[in-house]
């Protein structure tokens, strides 16, 4: 499996028991669990690095993921779903290295492997709506930037 295959998956996994323990920040919850395992200096540096994007821009994403979401609360998704849209997004805005294609089937295979039936295909219409936004023209106020 390669490194950022891991690092986005320890991410799900530290944002996913992140939301369900308030009171921690997601990088502590990211420690405890990256300390269960033997992971190479890259993987927990991207995943660290994922997580604190998510933890730092948590209103902004979860308001894009809502905007983009068509008929769908944040509530009423899958748990995994929910969160690996999390990190997929803080990915796509703030990984400017990453090309969009990659972020979004990264997101929907993690999403096949971890996720219901139905997935993919939802992760993959939610990542592709937001990038499309991304790409048109908006008030400056109104667009998410990569940095």
């Amino acid at each position: 499996m390669r490194k950022r295959r891991k690092s986005r998956e320890l991410a799900l996994q530290a944002v996913y028991a992140w939301e369900m323990r308030t009171g921690e920040k997601p990088s502590e919850v990211l420690e405890r669990i990256a300390e269960t395992r033997s992971l190479g200096p890259r993987v927990r540096e991207y995943a660290v690095k994922l997580v604190e994007f998510v933890g730092e821009n948590s209103a902004h994403i979860d308001d894009l993921i809502k905007r983009h979401a068509r008929n769908w609360e944040l509530g009423r998704m899958a748990a995994i779903d929910r969160n690996l849209l999390r990190v997929a997004v803080a990915e796509l805005l703030y990984c400017e290295d990453v090309p969009y294609r990659v972020v979004i089937d990264e997101a929907v295979e993690i999403a096949k492997e971890f996720g219901t039936d139905d997935s993919g295909k939802f992760v993959n219409g939610v990542m592709d709506a937001i990038h499309k936004n991304m790409s048109t023209p908006q008030e400056p106020e109104n667009r998410p930037h990569r940095k």
